[in-house]
């Protein structure tokens, strides 16, 4: 089995900067590719940034403030996002896609608060 792990998160105010990180362990995991997702009150999660061997795509309203990375060493994928804003706030969710053996899973989710 895989599990997947996240950290970070917390209250920010408006500009300032939270990191996220989503570290996965168990055995065989061969990771196709990590994303990130924000669910907003009220909202339906929305994808926020991918990230594969391929590259990584940020979604619009996240662009030029978000970005996201993997260490392949450490099995975790991070998203640094600054110039955060209000609109930014609420939980964001870690996803990983495996190229076999495993479903996608879902991290725990992180709530991130932004002040103005």
């Amino acid at each position: 089995q895989v599990q997947l792990v996240q950290s970070g998160g917390g209250l920010v105010q408006a500009g300032g900067s939270l990191r996220l990180s989503c570290t996965v362990s168990g055995n065989r995991f061969d990771v196709n590719d990590a994303s990130w997702y924000r669910q907003a009150p009220g909202k339906e999660r929305e994808l926020v940034a991918i990230i594969s061997r391929v590259g990584a795509t940020v979604a619009s309203p996240f662009q030029g403030r978000f970005t996201i990375s993997m260490d392949n060493a450490k099995s975790t994928v991070y998203l640094q996002m600054d110039s955060l804003k209000p609109e930014d706030t609420g939980v964001y969710y870690c996803k990983i896609e495996f190229k076999r053996f495993y479903a996608p899973k879902w991290g725990q989710g992180s709530q991130v608060t932004v002040s103005s």
